[in-house]
């Protein structure tokens, strides 16, 4: 079926599209078709023959979104006979490392060391050292480390260029995890980027040759850049110029991890002559959420002027919830959550700052019996008897992969203990070779006690005689290596709900792989895909409520969202601030806002404890609500009326009082100023004397204001039955605090 590609395509869509020479940056604003454009201009270069699938290279930073764009070209152009690559920056290092790696001095059958095995090995360093993890915290470390192979720093580059306090240590550790890596054979995911980059620039004529191969490169999140994937990106080019950046600079948020927002914002520079398309039409959002993000990012310096636009309609105002406390805004967010399920709603979003931000509303989700997904949790990969069952693959294709060896030498128990295992790293130490080698020195020398060697050799025999199923299939392995190995019958005899989910997990590890053959490219494609998963992978936006952070919302789109936590200190976060990096949290915070589709709800509470405070201090609103127009926003909760929030307890709730008698049947006070609470209760006092009141039985709606004869004015929480005759009022009294009462005895009165 012939493409319609003007009428599937907006006019600076198609204009991106048919761009087929030369570079191109898309500046792709939120929810304005990014995807659908890198797919679109694949399946045209393939249909109009400008270009053979073979020379086509997409990258971007997922699984996910690769596997997305691979579905969406298929279903454009059907099954082709060669299918263009598509694939994320590590993946692509992976694929030129397994065929080039020992121009580099590994073996195309190194080992790829996951965070995971990033921290084992760190820990073990540190240990030599005599270091504690208190002192100094693992992931610092590998943070350390990560940040100084992506400026290309060596160990000793880095000692000189840091500015850290501790950096000799660091640098120390830096160095011994680097000599670990290379005896061992393995490489890390920096590793995967910093040496495809070596490579090419060591060998100029294979750079030249994989650029000549992929004549056309598209590029997706380019805001979200490093400085060596931009370098690898410049090589991957060094044969033509044809390279097509889509990124929005509004929406990068991943400075941390050493992404550089200047990437996107000098790509003129870098591709002199580039031409910029901007696409501004956004089939996301509702034309409040974007008027919001467009007045928020605004504020903003370091970026291209743009303004998103939809042809849907106004939407809901923005409602902004002012909570007492975080358990009065998770129970908000649960009450508002409920009653979208109630209305058959789903794709919603809890949004939070910070991981710790989850357990309120965790808690209050299971009281309240509302089924929701938390992302942050442990993946599928991370699971521990799915990186043992992993571990055992490596070693018997490998042996002297130590990290995967001392992950799986005393597992299941087979009375290896740690002092026989620090014998075995202190001979590694002394003596050099790798702890497969020190196993079989310790059974030839019968150096240590009689019952570790006996256990060191059941271990060797084991090992040696599970490496004749590296012929077999990965699956057919698998499933000998967890029976003899007695992982298996460990786990059923232990026969708990714990130990049942676990073997589920490996049933489901055997499954992924029965789909890969024998053979050594077949194996490490299957044992690639665990190293190379991340918790991104396994996000399913569809699921009714899911709770993550903002970082990990990136991407995503859901109908409801609410974004909670908006206070200075929390978000923008702190450090932020201390930082001077506010421009990449006020981004942070329009990519929040930007994941809704129909409605959006920001909340922040007027006390928070943080980060070990003994006591709740009142929380300052966050600075980003103040840049959001106040006619988008309409405000509930804990003395907020109208468009304006209070900041002051006394202000607070003479506002709340005046707002009250103001209302009240259209009667406004007779020009009286109300500066203090002690005015407006002189006021009410005077109006309820001359005043009668005539009782009216009333059912009360939660959010209304209500009058108690005895406890005063306050807001109506909740509304529930007590018995058939009666019901349960739920009241915030501004002065008494919270009571439940009963509306047949309370006599209360609209307000």
């Amino acid at each position: 079926m012939k493409i319609d590609y003007e009428r599937e395509l907006n006019p600076p869509q198609w204009e991106a599209v048919r761009h087929a020479e030369g570079p191109l940056l898309i500046v792709a604003g939120a929810g304005s078709g990014k995807t659908r454009v890198i797919t679109y201009k694949v399946a045209y270069l393939i249909d109009s023959g400008r270009a053979h699938p073979a020379e086509i290279l997409a990258v971007t930073f997922t699984n996910k979104a690769a596997r997305e764009m691979r579905e969406r070209v298929e279903n454009l152009l059907g099954n082709l006979a060669a299918a263009p690559l598509i694939c994320t920056f590590h993946s692509f290092g992976v694929r030129v490392l397994r065929r080039h790696a020992e121009r580099l001095g590994f073996r195309r059958d190194f080992t790829i060391y996951d965070v995971d095995d990033q921290k084992r090995l760190l820990r073990r360093i540190q240990k030599d050292l005599g270091l504690s993890s208190s002192s100094l915290p693992v992931d610092r470390v590998r943070s350390v480390i990560s940040r100084a192979k992506n400026q290309r720093w060596s160990p000793e580059d880095y000692l000189v260029g840091s500015h850290d306090f501790d950096a000799a240590i660091l640098a120390e550790i830096f160095r011994r995890y680097q000599t670990e890596l290379r005896r061992s054979g393995g490489m890390d995911f920096d590793d995967l980027i910093l040496l495809t980059v070596e490579l090419f620039q060591r060998f100029p004529d294979l750079a030249e040759s994989y650029s000549r191969r992929y004549r056309f490169l598209l590029v997706d999140e380019y805001q979200d850049t490093n400085s060596l994937q931009c370098e690898l990106l410049r090589l991957l080019t060094c044969a033509h110029r044809n390279i097509t950046a889509v990124g929005d600079e509004d929406q990068a948020i991943y400075g941390f991890r050493g992404a550089d927002v200047t990437n996107i914002l000098r790509f003129e520079e870098q591709f002199p002559g580039a031409r910029v398309i901007k696409l501004q039409q956004n089939y996301r959002s509702t034309a409040n959420i974007l008027e919001a993000a467009s007045a928020l990012v605004s504020h903003n310096e370091n970026r291209r002027e743009k303004r998103l636009w939809t042809e849907a309609g106004a939407g809901d105002l923005l409602t902004m919830f002012v909570a007492e406390d975080p358990a009065a805004e998770a129970e908000f967010v649960a009450r508002e959550v409920g009653r979208f399920l109630e209305w058959g709603e789903s794709g919603i979003a809890v949004l939070y700052r910070t991981n710790f931000q989850s357990r309120q509303f965790e808690e209050v989700f299971r009281r309240w019996s509302i089924p929701y997904r938390l992302v942050g949790g442990v993946s599928f990969y991370e699971r521990k008897e799915v990186r043992d069952a992993l571990a055992y693959l490596k070693v018997i294709r490998r042996p002297d992969d130590d990290i995967s060896l001392l992950r799986i030498i005393n597992e299941p128990s087979r009375g290896i203990g740690a002092a026989t295992i620090q014998r075995l790293q202190e001979h590694v130490h002394d003596h050099g070779g790798s702890l497969w080698q020190a196993i079989q020195w310790a059974v030839e020398e019968r150096t240590l006690g009689p019952r570790a060697v006996l256990s060191l050799k059941a271990f060797g025999e084991l090992i040696e005689g599970l490496r004749t199923l590296s012929r077999e299939a990965p699956a057919i392995a698998l499933d000998e290596i967890l029976k003899r190995s007695g992982y298996r019958a460990a786990l059923e005899m232990e026969d708990t709900e714990e130990a049942g989910d676990r073997l589920l997990n490996l049933q489901e590890l055997l499954t992924v792989a029965s789909g890969f053959g024998p053979g050594d490219e077949s194996w490490q494609e299957f044992l690639d895909q665990g190293s190379l998963h991340t918790e991104l992978d396994e996000i399913d936006e569809h699921a009714a409520v899911t709770l993550m952070t903002l970082h990990n919302a990136k991407g995503l789109e859901f109908s409801v969202v609410f974004l909670v936590g908006l206070e200075d200190g929390l978000f923008p976060h702190a450090r932020a601030i201390e930082d001077r990096a506010i421009e990449e949290e006020r981004r942070l915070c329009y990519v929040g806002l930007t994941r809704a589709k129909k409605k959006l709800y920001l909340t922040y509470s007027r006390r928070r404890r943080l980060y070990g405070a003994s006591a709740q201090g009142f929380s300052t609103p966050s600075r980003f609500l103040k840049e959001l127009p106040r006619e988008l926003l309409e405000v509930q909760g804990e003395f907020a009326f109208g468009r304006r929030t209070y900041d002051t307890p006394v202000e607070l709730k003479a506002a709340a009082l005046q707002s009250l008698e103001s209302n009240r049947k259209g009667r406004p006070f007779s020009g009286n100023t109300l500066n203090t609470v002690a005015d407006v209760k002189r006021a009410l006092a005077d109006r309820t004397e001359n005043e009668q009141v005539v009782e009216k039985p009333a059912r009360f709606r939660v959010g209304e204001l209500v009058r108690h004869e005895r406890f005063g004015v306050g807001q109506v929480l909740a509304v529930e039955p007590a018995d058939e005759d009666d019901l349960k009022v739920t009241v915030r009294f501004l002065e008494a605090g919270v009571k439940r009462l009963l509306q047949r005895y309370a006599r209360l009165q609209r307000a």
